[in-house]
C-alpha cells in the first residue's frame, strides 16, 4: 500500500500559523515585561489562591520566602524569554515547551473543574479556560514548527546546512 504524504500548508495557512506564534509570543513577552518592570510584583497572591489537588504545593511555594523568590524570578524572566523566542521564531520548539510548562502550571494552580469551587474571574470556565486554550495554541505552533517557516530558526537551519555541506565537501586531511 502506497503511503500518502500529508498535504503541504498553503501560504495563507503558514502565514496564519506564524501570526499565531507571534501573537502568543507578544502575550508572553508583555506579561513578563509588566512583571519585571513593576518592581514589586510577586506571584504570592496567585499561589495563595490556588485550588484543586496541587493547592498545598502552591501554598507552600508562596509561604517560603526563598521558594517564592525563585518562582518570581523564573516566572517573570521565563515569560519574557519564551515570548521573545516565539516572536522572533528563535529556538521556537524550546520556547513552546517553556510556554507549555508555564501554562500547565497556571492551569494546575486554578483548574476550572466541577469539584473545585469556581472563582468568578474572567477566562475561568468549566474545564476549558484561557490557559488551556493558549496551551493548545502553543502545541499547534510546536507541531507545525513555525520557526522554520518564518523566523530566526529558518536562518539558523540554513546556516547549519551550509556549514554541514562545507564540512562534507572538505577533503580529508591526515591527522596532525
Amino acid at each position: 500500500m502506497k503511503q500518502q504524504r500529508a498535504p503541504r500548508s498553503s501560504a495563507i495557512q503558514s502565514l496564519m500559523l506564524v501570526l499565531l506564534r507571534v501573537i502568543i509570543g507578544w502575550h508572553f513577552l508583555y506579561e513578563g515585561y509588566v512583571k519585571i518592570t513593576a518592581g514589586s510584583w510577586s506571584a504570592s497572591g496567585y499561589l495563595n489562591q490556588a485550588q484543586g489537588p496541587l493547592a498545598g504545593f502552591f501554598h507552600h511555594l508562596a509561604a517560603s520566602k526563598g521558594a517564592l523568590h525563585v518562582v518570581n524570578f523564573l516566572n517573570m524572566w521565563g515569560l519574557a524569554a519564551v515570548g521573545l523566542g516565539l516572536m522572533l521564531g528563535l529556538l521556537t520548539r524550546l520556547s513552546c515547551l517553556g510556554a507549555m510548562l508555564l501554562l500547565a502550571l497556571y492551569y494546575a494552580a486554578n483548574p476550572p473543574w466541577i469539584a473545585v469551587l469556581p472563582r468568578f474571574a474572567e477566562g475561568n470556565y468549566l474545564v476549558v479556560d484561557k490557559n488551556l486554550v493558549e496551551f493548545i495554541a502553543v502545541v499547534t505552533v510546536f507541531v507545525f514548527d513555525t520557526g522554520r517557516v518564518a523566523g530566526l530558526d529558518l536562518l539558523l537551519g540554513a546556516w547549519r546546512q551550509r556549514r554541514a555541506a562545507r564540512r562534507d565537501a572538505a577533503p580529508d586531511r591526515p591527522p596532525a
